[in-house]
C-alpha cells in the first residue's frame, strides 16, 4: 500500500509504500532530501512530521527525547502509516546528472597507519565527477553490496579521489586491501552523495574529527584554502586513541603555521604524551569554548562522538541545533560512510 507524503510550505508530494522509509520513498519519486548515514545516527536527515501516523525505531542516536515530543523523526528510518504532512529543511529535484557511475583504476594503496590505508583513484580520462568537499563515494562490489567512503581531494580535483579508509575486522574490502589491492585494479564508483559539506557564511567554524573523520574535513578545509586565506577563525580538532590514530598531523599543523586565523589541537584519550591534549576530543572543545553561540561545528567520526558532542555543544554551549553538521561513521555492509 501507498500513502502520500506532502511537504510543508511546498508544491511538492510523493507516494511511499507502506515498508519503505520516507527517504527512500522521495528518493524513488525524484527528490532530494537531506541525509548523510541513512541510519538513525547522523540526524541530517531530521523532519517533522505535521500531521499522519508513522512507525519508527524507538531510540534513534541522532534524535532527542522533546525532539521526539515535539513530533520529529529522522526520515531515513520512519516509515509511514497513513498519508502525511511533513516539514523538511530542504527539498528538491532529483538532477538526474548528478550521481554518476564509473570504473577507477587504482592508482596507489598505502598505509597510513597498521589499520588505516590510504587509497588513490583515478577516474578514465576526460572524466570528472563534481561534488561538495565533504560528500562520500560508494564502491560498487562484485554481488552489488557497497561500501561508503568520505573523499578526502578538495572538489577542484575531481578527476580521481582519494581515501582514508580504516580496516574492520572480516570487513569485505579491508580484506581486500589487505591481501588483494594492487596498482591497476579497477573499482566500480558511484559519487557523489551525503549531505556534509560546509554552508556558506562567516561565522567561526569548529570542526571536530575522531579516527578517519578527518577525511571529508580535509576535503572541506583544502577547498576552502583554494579559496583565499580565510578571514574567519577555525579550528581543527582531530582525536584519536593514540599520537598513530592522528595519522596526518603533519599537514593541519602546516596549516596552523601557514593561515593565521586557523588553530589544530590533536587530542587523545588514551595516551597522554605531555604535548597533545588528553581527553575525548569533544571534550576539549567544551573546555576551550564557554559558549558556541554564534558559531557552526562540522563533525565527522564515530556516533558516540557525534551523538556526544550534538548534545553537549547544544544544551551546554549553546549552540544553535541547526549549526551542527555531522556525519557519522558506520562500520560494514551498511549504506553509510564505514570510513571509521
Amino acid at each position: 500500500m501507498a500513502y502520500t507524503i506532502r511537504v510543508a510550505q511546498s508544491e511538492f508530494s510523493f507516494d511511499c509504500e507502506a515498508q519503505t522509509t520516507v527517504l527512500e520513498g522521495a528518493k524513488k519519486a525524484g527528490f532530494d532530501l537531506p541525509f548523510s548515514c541513512r541510519n538513525g545516527v547522523c540526524g541530517s536527515c531530521k523532519g517533522k512530521v505535521v500531521a499522519g501516523t508513522f512507525d519508527a525505531p524507538e531510540n534513534l542516536e541522532g534524535l532527542g527525547d522533546e525532539e521526539r515530543a515535539a513530533g520529529y523523526t529522522l526520515f531515513c528510518q520512519a516509515r509511514p502509516t497513513s498519508d502525511l504532512e511533513i516539514a523538511v529543511r530542504s527539498i528538491s529535484r532529483t538532477d538526474p546528472n548528478a550521481i554518476k557511475t564509473v570504473k577507477a583504476k587504482v592508482y596507489k594503496a598505502t598505509r597510513a597507519t597498521q589499520d588505516v590505508s590510504l587509497l588513490q583513484l583515478r577516474f578514465p580520462a576526460g572524466t570528472r565527477i563534481p561534488f561538495k568537499a565533504g560528500q562520500y563515494l560508494q564502491v560498487v562490489l562484485e554481488d552489488g553490496a557497497r561500501r561508503s567512503y568520505s573523499m578526502s581531494n578538495p572538489s577542484t580535483q575531481n578527476d580521481g579521489a582519494s581515501l582514508h579508509i580504516r580496516h574492520v575486522k572480516d570487513g569485505r574490502f579491508s580484506h581486500y586491501l589487505d591481501s588483494v589491492v594492487a596498482a591497476g585494479d579497477f573499482l566500480t564508483v558511484e559519487a557523489p552523495f551525503g549531505d556534509f559539506y560546509l554552508r556558506p557564511g562567516d561565522k567561526p567554524l569548529i570542526f571536530v574529527a575522531s579516527g578517519t573523520g578527518f577525511a571529508p574535513i580535509k576535503s572541506i578545509l583544502e577547498t576552502l584554502f583554494k579559496q583565499g586565506k580565510p578571514t574567519r577563525p577555525i579550528a581543527l580538532y582531530w582525536g584519536g586513541r593514540r599520537k598513530s590514530d592522528v595519522y596526518m598531523a603533519d599537514l593541519p599543523q602546516k596549516w596552523a603555521k601557514q593561515y593565521e586565523h586557523f588553530t589544530f589541537i590533536p587530542v587523545l584519550s588514551e595516551e597522554d604524551n605531555g604535548v597533545d591534549r588528553a581527553g575525548f576530543v569533544h571534550a576539549a572543545v567544551l573546555a576551550d569554548y564557554p559558549s558556541l553561540a554564534g558559531h557552526e561545528v562540522y563533525a565527522c567520526g564515530v556516533p558516540v562522538m557525534i551523538n556526544a558532542a550534538r548534545h553537549d555543544f547544544t544544551t551546554k554551549r549553546q549552540l544553535p541545533p541547526d549549526a551542527f553538521f555531522c556525519d557519522a561513521f558506520v562500520e560494514g555492509g551498511v549504506p553509510a560512510p564505514v570510513t571509521s
